[in-house]
């Protein structure tokens, strides 16, 4: 009777030690991931994204993006710098809002070279040279070709990846979140799931200030 009650006792100690051990799991990782385990997290952030900055940073820089974009293109070195001066701190997400004419075509473009592993310098020269390609707003795509080429890419391979079906379908995720969170010009910034309310690089600063003394407290 005793080695059935002391049997009980230990199946019953190892069920609370399983549970308990769960629950404190479950709350250091979604301590770890902040935001990101909240429900609608995925609007965010998918599987696809392309990131900029540390696993384990805390503070999540969401930005809607379009190539074509001239406001893009100038913010762009401020973002980094915003990563750079904070290190392993802010992690960048780069989702897409082609809104330009023909800006999606880019967009086909960076994922094409993303599989190469010129992701980030393929939007550098994109950025850079950007009032070459960009005609009032318009995207010139015979444009961009030659430029692709200073960065080591495959042209020929870029010509067929660009079509394809999954960055087709992945431009068409992304601008359904957009949608969804009401993302109606370009760069639309979140940090940690809050919208930047007023537009502007002071304002950004301080957005992204506020969530880094909330997540890294003196």
């Amino acid at each position: 009777m005793k080695t059935h009650i002391i049997f009980g006792l230990t199946v019953i100690m190892l069920i609370i030690a399983f549970v308990f051990g769960s629950s404190y799991y479950k709350g250091k990782q979604a301590e770890k991931i902040g935001f990101l385990a909240q429900e609608n997290a995925s609007l965010f952030i998918r599987e696809h994204s392309q990131t900029l900055g540390s696993d384990d940073a805390k503070v999540y820089l969401i930005e809607f993006m379009d190539p074509a974009c001239e406001t893009c293109a100038a913010f762009s070195p401020f973002v980094k710098q915003l990563i750079d001066a904070n290190p392993g701190k802010i992690k960048l997400v780069l989702r897409y809002a082609p809104l330009h004419e023909g800006a999606d075509y880019f967009v086909k473009i960076l994922e094409a070279a993303k599989m190469q592993g010129k992701y980030w310098e393929t939007l550098d020269i994109m950025y850079k040279k950007q009032g070459y390609w960009t005609s009032h707003h318009k995207a010139q795509p015979e444009k961009v070709w030659p430029l692709l080429s200073q960065v080591g890419l495959n042209l020929e391979q870029i010509r067929k990846d660009i079509n394809d079906p999954s960055i087709a379908k992945l431009i068409e995720q992304d601008m359904a979140d957009a949608k969804t969170l009401n993302v109606r010009k370009t760069p639309g910034f979140f940090v940690n799931g809050k919208p930047l309310q007023t537009f502007g690089s002071k304002q950004l600063l301080q957005l992204v200030q506020s969530e880094l003394d909330a997540n890294y407290p003196q």
